[in-house]
Formats: C-alpha cells, structure tokens, sequence
C-alpha cells in the first residue's frame, strides 16, 4: 500500500471544501490551486507578475516539505482572470521553470475565489528516489 502524506496550509478553505495544500503519494506529488498572498505593497491586486512569482516562491516551500523542488515540477496549470497579461505570468513563471521546462497550460477563467486573485495555479511534481 502506497503511503500517504497530506500537507495542510492552515487556510479554512481546506475544512470547508475538504482538501489540502498538497498530497504526496509514492513519489509523486500534487499541489492544490494556489493564489498569492496580496500584501498591497510587494503583491497588489493588478499585479500579475508578483501573483504569480509569490505563488510559485511559496510553493517551493511546499515541494521542500514533500521531499521534492521546483526542480521535479512536471506539469503547471495557470489559471487567469486575464488572458492578455500572459507575458507578466510567463515572465514570473520562466523565473523559476525556465530551466525546468514543465508541462503547462494557461487558462482564462471568468473568476477565481476573490476579485482581488488574478492568478492560480496548480503543480505536480515528482520526488527523485534517495
């Protein structure tokens, strides 16, 4: 039996809608839909270039937790509320994968959970073998 493990976010959502941050399961690992946190200084609400860097540098932290990095990111799927700003969340998104080169998709999408989320996205990565 393939061993489980969940990693919360400690966000209410995660009680309400009955999920977790992430789920790692044998070497793979797959992370939720994920926003930015908007701070209205370094991440504001029109800013599709920080949301998506401030997601994608936060759920570095997640993959560490799973034993995995942004290294093993195999797939990213963005969601948009605004098609045309697609260079701001590709410029932010090849900071990190430019190298990586995962699969991806972007999405426009009418609306995410609040007004103030431009930009969400989820991951898969792999966990290399020890």
């Amino acid at each position: 039996m393939t061993k489980r493990l969940n990693i919360a976010s400690g966000s209410p959502f995660e009680e309400t809608f009955g999920y977790c941050r992430a789920v790692k399961t044998g070497n793979l690992v797959e992370i939720s839909g994920t926003v930015a946190l908007i701070d209205g200084e370094k991440v504001t609400a029109d800013d599709f270039y920080a949301q998506t860097y401030n997601i994608i540098e936060r759920i570095a932290v997640v993959l560490e937790e799973a034993g995995s990095s942004i290294h093993d990111v195999v797939r990213t799927r963005i969601f948009t509320t605004d098609i045309s700003k697609n260079l701001d969340i590709a410029k932010a998104h090849a900071h990190f994968f430019g190298q990586v080169k995962p699969t991806t998709g972007i999405y426009e999408i009418s609306a995410l959970i609040a007004p103030q989320y431009k930009v969400e996205i989820e991951f898969t990565a792999w966990v290399q073998e020890a």
